[in-house]
């Protein structure tokens, strides 16, 4: 068994250094952003800082969401749609990674699960709780989550928190958290969350722009709270395994991003303690 299989088993999590090449892939992928930032400041009549990508992305983004925080939504939804941001969620060699660590499956792309995150500092609403990638995404237990950053990520920042092994417990069960304003996937909690964490290590890598975190689809993971003075600007896409005996079951059905409640295709992942929370 080679190495990266052999700490994705144990871990449930690997962090791949460099796996992307900086200037062929993500420098193209910054400077669409870049492009974006520079189109929708034009539309509203803004003169923002946006000469490089990395000042676009911290300077000219804060710029923009100052005057009306709505136009950072454009953004959010405009940046996804990037050719070369496309070109890296089907690279080959994201595939052949996959297949490196789920021998014998046979990779698909989880449509819907593929974006670009901006968190903001000091922003919770749309910040990921505790939680495992299956519900929110189905399509296979046997899945992998592709994270990697566009900016260098600091520990104020907030890099991605997983709870190291996790993934060997299994399913674990959901319920939807009622008045905490949040929706979908975002109002999920795992139950008895607490005690299932502290039963593990935590680790929350430092990365890269081409550095690639690769996490088991029943990792247990959270974002990190932004407390720097610039956002967090992330890539994330999911390959699952068309192969999996659950995923054929359900027909490779989505969840939230397939507009699906993942309780009517596996009532199971619905927390019996729903009704007390």
């Amino acid at each position: 068994m080679n190495t990266n299989r052999l700490v994705f088993e144990r871990d449930g999590i690997l962090v791949v250094k460099g796996f992307y090449d900086y200037e062929g892939v993500i420098a193209p992928i910054q400077e669409g952003i870049r492009n974006i930032i520079e189109l929708v400041a034009r539309k509203h009549g803004l003169e923002v800082a946006c000469s490089t990508p990395e000042e676009a992305m911290i300077r000219g983004y804060r710029e923009i969401i100052g005057q009306n925080r709505s136009w950072g939504g454009l953004i959010y939804d405009a940046v996804k749609q990037i050719p070369e941001f496309m070109t890296l969620v089907s690279l080959p060699r994201n595939a052949e990674i996959f297949r490196e660590l789920r021998p014998g499956s046979v990779p698909g792309i989880a449509a819907g699960g593929y974006g670009i995150r901006i968190d903001n500092p000091g922003e919770d609403t749309f910040r990921s709780p505790w939680h495992q990638e299956f519900p929110a995404q189905l399509r296979s237990v046997d899945g992998v989550v592709f994270w990697s950053p566009l900016l260098s990520i600091s520990a104020d920042m907030g890099p991605v928190e997983v709870a190291v092994g996790s993934h060997r417990e299994g399913m674990v069960p959901v319920y939807s958290e009622i008045g905490s304003g949040k929706s979908g996937a975002y109002a999920l909690r795992l139950d008895d969350e607490a005690q299932r964490l502290a039963r593990y290590p935590h680790q929350a890598p430092l990365t890269e722009p081409g550095d690639l975190i690769l996490m088991d689809f029943l990792t247990l993971h959270q974002s990190g709270l932004n407390i720097s003075d610039r956002p967090r600007w992330s890539m994330q896409f999911r390959y699952f395994n068309f192969a999996d005996p659950i995923g054929v079951r359900i027909g490779w059905a989505g969840s939230f991003a397939a507009a699906q409640d993942f309780a009517a295709i596996l009532p199971e992942l619905r927390s019996t303690h729903e009704a007390q929370k």
